[in-house]
C-alpha cells in the first residue's frame, strides 16, 4: 500500500468522517489533544528540571514514578487524540515539513523516555536519590525534544 492508499484509506475512516461532519466533535478532541498535550509537558517538564537539578531537592523516588506515568498517560492521550485529528486531512498532514518534525520529535521523545525508565541509572535515582550525569543527559535532551514538539506542533497550522 501506498502512501497515498494509506492517507485515503485514513481519510475514509469513521472518525475523520465524523470530525470533518460535526464542528463540536472536532472542537472536543481538539480540546482534549491540547489538555493531553497539557498533561505530558507539564508532568515531563518538572521532572526533567529535577533530575537536571533545577528544581529543588524534592526526592526522586517521591516524584519521579508519579511525574512519569503522568507523563506517559499524558502521551497515550496525544497519540489517540492526534490519530483522531490526523485522520480528518492525512494527505495534507504527510505533506507538511512541520507535521513530519513533530512526529520525529515525538518519537525521539518516547525512545528517550522508555530508555531513561528502563535504565539502571534511573532505578538508583530512585531508590538512592543520585542522579548519574546519563539521566541529567537525557533529561536535557527530553526537554529539548518534547518542548521541540510542541513548537512543531504549533507550527503545522502556518507551514502550508
Amino acid at each position: 500500500m501506498s502512501g497515498a492508499e494509506l492517507a485515503e484509506w485514513i481519510a475514509g475512516w469513521p472518525v475523520g468522517a465524523a470530525l470533518r461532519r460535526s464542528a463540536l466533535l472536532y472542537l472536543l478532541v481538539n480540546a482534549a489533544h491540547i489538555l493531553a498535550i497539557g498533561l505530558l509537558i507539564g508532568a515531563i517538564v518538572p521532572l526533567d528540571l529535577r533530575l537536571l537539578g533545577l528544581a529543588g531537592q524534592a526526592p526522586v523516588a517521591a516524584l519521579g514514578p508519579f511525574l512519569a506515568r503522568a507523563a506517559a498517560i499524558g502521551l497515550a492521550m496525544t497519540v489517540v487524540t492526534g490519530i483522531c485529528l490526523f485522520s480528518v486531512r492525512p494527505s495534507a498532514y504527510l505533506a507538511n515539513p512541520a507535521f513530519m518534525t513533530k512526529l520525529a520529535l515525538l518519537a525521539i521523545g518516547t525512545l528517550n523516555a522508555l530508555s531513561l525508565r528502563r535504565s539502571e541509572a534511573w532505578k538508583a535515582s530512585i531508590s538512592s536519590g543520585v542522579i548519574a550525569l546519563r539521566l541529567r543527559l537525557q533529561a536535557l535532551v527530553s526537554l529539548a525534544v518534547w518542548l521541540g514538539a510542541v513548537l512543531a506542533g504549533r507550527w503545522i497550522g502556518f507551514v502550508g
